[in-house]
């Protein structure tokens, strides 16, 4: 069983950063996958960005590069998300995601382990 906890999240005005941090805990393993996950009101779960525990490979939804990076601290156990020059239409709960594979994964049912999310409200 692996344990996501996110944190980082909070009410910003437009222009400015944030970084998301989630931490694993529990049976971790070298090989997986892990990813951001945000689910703004009325609007379905979509992908921000995925990493590759394995090689630090990494992915993002085209809306989304640009202004947001994904990274790893593997002693950590940490996976991040910076967003930078946020906008008003980022508002939404992020969710950490993790899940074993080589591979990097980007669709949502391919994770089986999920945060409990946290809220990122961005003022105008």
């Amino acid at each position: 069983q692996v344990q996501l906890v996110e944190s980082g999240g909070g009410l910003v005005q437009a222009g400015a950063s944030l970084r998301l941090s989630c931490a694993a805990a529990g049976r971790t393993f070298s090989t997986y996958s892990m990813a951001w996950f945000r689910q703004a009101p009325g609007k379905e779960r979509e992908i921000v960005a995925a990493i590759s525990w394995r090689d630090g490979s990494t992915y993002y939804a085209d809306s989304m590069k640009g202004r947001f990076t994904i990274s790893r601290d593997n002693a950590k156990n940490t996976v991040y998300l910076q967003m930078d020059v946020l906008k008003p239409e980022d508002t939404a709960i992020y969710y950490c995601a993790a899940w074993f594979s080589s591979r990097i994964l980007t669709r949502e049912d391919e994770y089986g382990y999920w945060g409990q999310g946290t809220q990122v409200t961005v003022s105008s």
